[in-house]
């Protein structure tokens, strides 16, 4: 099952960007918790083959899930320059904030492919593509599958 976050109407161009209800809800508590910080946090996304519960879109359709906190590898991103803290191959999408606005992409900030931005009062979230145009953000109530690490 799925709900519209808003922008569905504004959307100007590009596909829907499809989010889990648990990582919206992580993501707006983090921007609520480090205001007046500009919270910036890459994404990953998961199929939507992969979730045991039929979303209702193509199997192939990725939805955001999971977000890799800057902390990790710190260290030596801060003395080699390299980005431990998010895994290879990943960084499709990224969470911002605006503090004090505004409520649009600006040059300022760190673009990837998908951007979901929030502004205060923490509530909504919306998404743009690079270019700073809104898509529609739809937030689907499934868990993404559990991961384990291999022994």
């Amino acid at each position: 099952m799925t709900r519209d976050e808003g922008g569905a109407a504004d959307a100007d161009a590009g596909a829907p960007v499809y989010a889990t209800h648990g990582l919206v809800e992580l993501l707006l508590e983090r921007a609520s918790e480090t205001e007046p910080a500009r919270v910036n946090v890459v994404l990953d996304a998961t199929p939507a083959a992969d979730f045991e519960t039929d979303l209702g879109v193509e199997p192939s359709t990725p939805v955001l899930s999971h977000v890799y906190f800057p902390a990790a590898g710190r260290a030596v991103s801060d003395v080699f320059g390299v980005d431990l803290g998010t895994p290879a191959g990943r960084g499709r999408a990224r969470f911002l904030t605006h503090p004090q606005g505004p409520a649009e992409l600006t040059r300022r900030d760190d673009l990837a492919g998908v951007v979901l931005l929030a502004v205060p009062p923490w509530e909504t979230i919306m998404a743009f593509d690079r270019r700073g145009r809104r898509l529609s953000l739809t937030v689907v109530d499934a868990e993404p599958p559990t991961e384990t690490l291999p022994e």
